[in-house]
Formats: structure tokens, C-alpha cells, sequence
């Protein structure tokens, strides 16, 4: 039973390869069910091996004085790709763009790392294409930290 559509931040602590440390990231999700602890991601992460509106499980933790994540339930299908910038002379926002007209939304943490949502729907192999394009070219480095089984390759 679905309840009203309440935002709610989630704690994800987790070890980054990305960063080489312990790392706290928090997460907007929509109450599914709060008893039950199940609540939908609404945004991309940016480190969390996680996508947009995966289902997960979360719940007080008195530590942390904060609703955590415990684990995954569904996942949603989409792909979260993490993008470093190596060449400075490109733009970030240009790069992004790039990305959107392939049909992918993006976040932007700075002018050196965004993360792409890959949707579930969507074919990777173009987008997959344009990165190892732009790797080879060292205009920037990726990673699939959450790649969907749908866009394996």
C-alpha cells in the first residue's frame, strides 16, 4: 500500500574505491511504505553503487541519528555511470549535453565529475560508444559501478 508521496533523505555509508575512503552520501527517496521501511530513490547518485528509483530498504539508526540504508529490494533497471574529466579544455555542461541527447539525465558534483543515469529503456551501446570515444581520446575516464543487468554488454 502506497502511501502519500513524502521526501524523505536517506545515509549511505559506504567504502569509495572512486575516493580510497569511507564515504557518507545522502539520497532523496519517496515513501513506499515507511512501516516496512521500503522507499524509492528519486535522484542519481553520485558514489553509491545505487540508480534512480531503485526500491530499497531503510531504517532509523540510532548512530547515525538518521533513516540508512540497509539494501536493495528492486532494482529498477537504470545504470548509474560515474564520469571523471581529464581534459580541461572540454566543458563539463558540453559533455553533459552530449549525453542528454542520447537520452541520458545527469548530475553534476563539479567541474571535473558528473554521473549519468542510463535508463533501463535505453539502448548502452551508443552511449557506451561516445565513452570509451572520449576515454580514448583522454577527455575523460568512466566507471559502471551500478550497471544494470539489461545494458551488460
Amino acid at each position: 500500500m502506497k502511501e502519500k508521496d513524502d521526501n524523505v533523505k536517506i545515509l549511505f555509508r559506504f567504502f569509495s574505491n572512486i575516493l580510497d575512503k569511507w564515504t557518507v552520501e545522502t539520497l532523496w527517496a519517496t515513501v513506499i511504505n515507511s512501516e516496512e521501511g521500503l522507499y524509492k530513490l528519486d535522484n542519481i547518485p553520485f558514489y553509491a553503487s545505487v540508480s534512480c528509483s531503485d526500491i530499497v530498504f531503510a531504517e532509523f539508526d540510532k548512530t547515525e541519528n538518521k533513516l540508512t540504508y540497509r539494501e536493495t529490494i528492486e532494482h529498477s533497471g537504470n545504470s548509474t555511470i560515474q564520469v571523471i574529466l581529464n581534459d580541461k579544455s572540454f566543458i563539463v555542461n558540453d559533455l553533459r549535453d552530449t549525453f542528454n541527447s542520447l537520452g541520458c539525465d545527469s548530475e553534476k558534483f563539479d567541474d571535473d565529475y558528473f554521473v549519468l543515469e542510463i535508463p533501463a529503456s535505453l539502448n548502452y551501446i551508443p552511449i557506451r560508444q561516445k565513452l570509451i570515444e572520449y576515454e580514448e581520446r583522454n577527455i575523460l575516464t568512466y566507471a559502471e559501478p551500478n550497471l544494470s543487468k539489461n545494458h551488460w554488454y
